[in-house]
């Protein structure tokens, strides 16, 4: 594999001028998984960043990202590859010969469609392939990847082997919803992400929504680490934070009150049962700021 990044310091910086602030151990990770060839797993609740990574990653080394995304029900023929069967109908139609020589005409490269760990394979270009949420999907998809972590390569019985053109930068994420097979772990670093602290976390924010009044930055930071300190059906992402700072700008807010907080609730909260769970516990009164 080529070398993405010639250091962990350099991971820091490139990341940074893609948009995303790493910490040091995911800098770390991002560079070891690079230097070494390895898979990196992240695992860690929702919407703390992992997709993103992946995103950076691919800008900061201007590779082509191709995103595989895992649910329940995933099979080879959406992850690795699938036959033109349409196209190879109209071919044995269209012959005269017998089975044996119209067999070696209807499985070539002509009739094979290349999903997206095949095509980051065969990719010539630098690639970063990101399997995602990869707990979301059956065990089963877990073994058609032992192949593509382990030895970058498929294997496509009417074809032969299929070995990595360039090796690409691979990133799976889970949201560890369920237990990933050892065999899978085995090939794979490992990094786990949690929230943000709340100085990163008001860093990202500064990065991201830099025209947000200074003075908010830290009140708006502290109500969404108090708000994933509650029993909430779904806690805010980083996203969110970042959307409700959007919001306070758009509304030209200069003051954090309860009753600002209670009424851009659904910028960060998803489900009535945690808005009355926040109003509750926070004591979101209209004259008053949030509970400290």
């Amino acid at each position: 594999m080529s070398k993405f990044f010639g250091s962990v310091d350099e991971v820091t910086q490139r990341l940074t001028e893609a948009g995303y602030l790493p910490s040091l151990d995911i800098a770390t990770a991002v560079f070891l998984a690079g230097h070494l060839g390895k898979p990196l797993l992240i695992e860690g609740p929702a919407g703390v960043g992992k997709t993103e990574l992946a995103k950076a990653v691919a800008t900061a080394t201007t590779a082509d990202l191709v995103r595989l995304q895992c649910y329940e029900g995933i099979d080879e023929a959406r992850a690795l590859y699938e036959w033109n069967h349409a196209k190879q109908l109209l071919r044995i139609t269209s012959e005269h010969e017998g089975w044996d020589s119209t067999r070696d005409h209807v499985f070539t490269e002509e009739f094979l469609l290349a999903r997206p760990l095949l095509a980051a394979i065969r990719n010539p270009n630098p690639t970063v392939l990101l399997i995602d949420e990869l707990d979301k999907a059956d065990v089963e998809l877990e073994g058609l990847l032992l192949e593509v972590l382990g030895d970058y390569q498929v294997s496509i019985p009417e074809l032969g082997t299929i070995t990595a053109v360039r090796e690409p930068f691979v990133l799976v994420t889970s949201n560890a919803n369920r237990d990933l097979s050892d065999a899978l772990k085995r090939r794979c670093l490992y990094l786990h992400i949690d929230y943000p602290t709340a100085e990163l976390e008001r860093a990202i924010v500064r990065m991201k929504v830099p025209e947000l009044d200074e003075a908010l930055g830290e009140p708006v930071v502290r109500v969404v680490s108090a708000l994933r300190e509650l029993s909430l059906r779904k806690p805010p992402s980083i996203a969110e934070t970042v959307d409700w700072a959007r919001t306070l700008v758009a509304l030209g807010t200069r003051s954090l009150t309860g009753g600002v907080v209670r009424s851009t609730l659904g910028v960060l909260l998803k489900y009535q049962a945690d808005h009355r769970i926040a109003a509750e516990r926070l004591s979101l009164d209209t004259d008053e700021g949030p509970a400290k």
